[in-house]
């Protein structure tokens, strides 16, 4: 198993290294999971969004990956991004490597449930009428 990978950047995520942190050649499934920023939120458009994060969160996010890690016997890997974002940014990759895709696709389904409810990120949204709003706070 290589290197556990549990990052936050303002930088844009590149997918690749999120993969190439967990695949090796005894896995025959990568389930590469991208949560990417959408054009609308609650039946309104979303014009511009912002995620922050708490000065600990990857050490929160590391304790997901170390979690699903341990609970699957699986390597894991996350990247978070903060900062200004725009429609179609990655906003989360996740990738869980498995011998086979059953337990690949459950394993990163629980590190990306994790990462939602226990790693200390916000997101700021505004609204095309000029409204925002905080969503995790």
């Amino acid at each position: 198993m290589s290197e556990l990978l549990a990052a936050i950047s303002a930088d844009p995520i590149d997918p690749a290294a999120v993969d190439a942190a967990v695949a090796g050649p005894e896995h025959g499934a990568v389930v590469l999971f991208t949560g990417v920023v959408r054009n609308h939120d609650g039946g309104q458009q979303v014009s511009t969004l912002e995620y922050l994060a708490h000065p600990d969160a990857v050490r929160f996010l590391r304790r997901c990956c170390e979690q699903v890690s341990a609970e699957s016997g699986l390597p894991v890997a996350a990247v978070h991004r903060v900062g200004p974002l725009t429609v179609g940014d990655l906003a989360l990759v996740a990738a869980v490597a498995a011998p086979h895709r059953a337990e690949a696709f459950a394993a990163c389904a629980l590190l990306v449930e994790l990462i939602k409810a226990e790693v200390p990120i916000w997101k700021r949204q505004g609204f095309a009428e000029g409204v925002t709003e905080w969503v995790g706070i």
